[in-house]
């Protein structure tokens, strides 16, 4: 465990911007948890403001944004699918402090370049957008654009997918410390925290407030994609420099991670009948949304767990709801049949 307070001090010094209200609520399940024989609290990221569809980004976009404003720049460009909760985010926040928003979407299914859900709300919000066909046709486009910017005296700040950066991930160590207080505050001890992880960005940020703690709750990562064999280490080299940005050295390994790769099929983007499930169960039980590219996924896993007995009985799991239920409105390949 660290020096909690010189790490909160450390935290404090790093340039930010304030788009979130916090903190997010943090409640329990009441129905489901008698149904299920298992203590379920939802971390409400989705509640994190500023817009109404709040989200796991806003946090990390705190710190890029005020990174980016430090260094002076004008533009900001960022990457992800034409239905990316992060670029949307990206938009309304470099809309609140007058940042120029330049997206670079690329498609993953048929259709997805309507103007519906985020990518309407990215249009609404004047954003330049760009789609690609692949990510890396929108690497090479974005190279292309930011020579065209910096030819013309304007500086970009260049935000990587989900904001998985160190400057990003600082805003998960910040959600971990607060969630920590708010157990603590009401006499919780949690066995497990389960999410949904894509780009890596929240569950590095999450793994580094985990270790400054010295945490015994367990972090279940539950791949909304295909990942190989460099995910892994792709996590332990974020999470370790995200430390280091705060002024921790703690030494992770691969027994860290618990990251479970047996919800995502069939890929990205596209539903299954056990997150379907899962989203049904949850809004008829408690009146919540979750979405079917990430939160449906996350919680099928959680579900999965306890189901199968992997949690016992009597466990206390957080269930962090990173938002997105703006995919409720997306194509029908994103929503899929078991939900119309």
């Amino acid at each position: 465990m660290e020096n909690v307070n010189q790490i909160k001090k450390n935290l404090y010094k790093l340039a930010k911007v304030q788009l979130g209200f916090y903190p997010t609520p943090c409640h329990r399940l009441d129905r489901l948890s008698k149904r299920l024989g298992v203590e379920i609290y939802l971390k409400r990221e989705d509640l994190s403001g500023f817009t109404p569809f709040g989200g796991n980004k806003i946090r990390k976009l705190e710190y890029l944004l005020g990174d980016a404003l430090e260094q002076g720049c004008d533009h900001v460009v960022t990457f992800g699918a034409t239905q990316s909760n992060h670029a949307m985010q990206t938009v309304a926040a470099c809309r609140k402090y007058g940042l120029i928003p330049i997206l670079f979407l690329n498609r993953v299914v048929h259709g997805d370049n309507e103007l519906r859900a985020n990518l309407l709300l990215d249009n609404i919000m004047g954003a330049e957008i760009h789609i690609t066909d692949s990510r890396e046709e929108s690497e090479v486009a974005a190279k292309i654009r930011g020579q065209e910017l910096e030819a013309a005296g304007h500086t970009c700040y260049s935000i990587p997918s989900g904001g998985a950066s160190p400057v990003g991930s600082t805003g998960f160590v910040n959600a971990f410390l607060e969630l920590s207080e708010q157990l603590l505050q009401n006499n919780i001890k949690a066995d497990y925290l389960f999410h949904a992880t894509g780009s890596g960005g929240t569950l590095s940020g999450l793994l580094a407030g985990k270790k400054v703690l010295g945490a015994s709750t367990k972090i279940v990562s539950v791949a909304v994609g295909s990942k190989d064999a460099e995910y892994p280490p792709k996590i332990l080299q974020l999470s370790t420099d995200t430390l280091k940005r705060i002024g921790s050295d703690i030494p992770l390994t691969e027994d860290d991670l618990t990251i479970d790769h047996g919800f995502f099929l069939p890929g990205y983007e596209i539903p299954n009948e056990e997150s379907s499930a899962a989203i049904r169960l949850l809004a008829e039980t408690e009146g919540i949304l979750l979405d079917p590219v990430y939160t449906g996924k996350a919680f099928s896993g959680l579900l999965h767990g306890i189901q199968s007995g992997e949690i016992p009985k009597g466990s206390t799991v957080i269930f962090l709801h990173t938002g997105g239920s703006l995919a409720l409105f997306a194509e029908k390949e994103i929503l899929g049949k078991w939900l119309t």
